[in-house]
């Protein structure tokens, strides 16, 4: 089977229908509408033409590949630890996307955080006060675009 073509194309020469998909498919994923029904009808389309495009048209955020950070970080199993890395991360305005944390061993759990950080924020700036926080043994930073 061949692999689909893939096109980034500005909304501003589609036609108007495409947009309203994707709000269509916004308000469902926010919960706003419960069915593909009231989306189309919230959207000002017909079911018909949401169906045809729902699996076809998506959005696409700049945002997320300039900004994307991710952090490999060593903490001790003790209760409250992962909530204060995630808390540090909040309180730097990064937008956590993925948080992966394996079964500790020897009394310390490997965990990696991806978050999407702020215009004008400084990685080692995070990554250092990860690194001042209690409980963290150890943090490195893998990525950041």
């Amino acid at each position: 089977m061949d692999v689909p073509r893939m096109l980034l194309v500005s909304e501003e020469v589609l036609p108007a229908v495409f947009g309203r998909v994707v709000e269509a498919k916004r308000l469902l994923a926010v919960g706003r509408v419960k069915n593909l029904s009231e989306a189309a009808k919230a959207s000002g389309i017909s079911r018909s033409a949401l169906y045809k495009y729902k699996d076809h048209v998506f959005t696409y955020d700049q945002t997320i590949d300039q900004s994307v950070i991710t952090v490999n970080v060593y903490l001790e199993d003790r209760p409250g630890v992962l909530s204060a890395l995630i808390d540090r991360f909040s309180r730097e305005g990064a937008n956590i996307l993925t948080v992966n944390q394996n079964i500790p061993a020897d009394g310390v759990a490997p965990v990696s955080v991806s978050a999407r950080m702020e215009a004008g924020s400084q990685p080692q700036d995070l990554l250092e006060q990860i690194r001042a926080l209690e409980g963290v043994v150890e943090a490195k930073l893998v990525s950041s675009r």
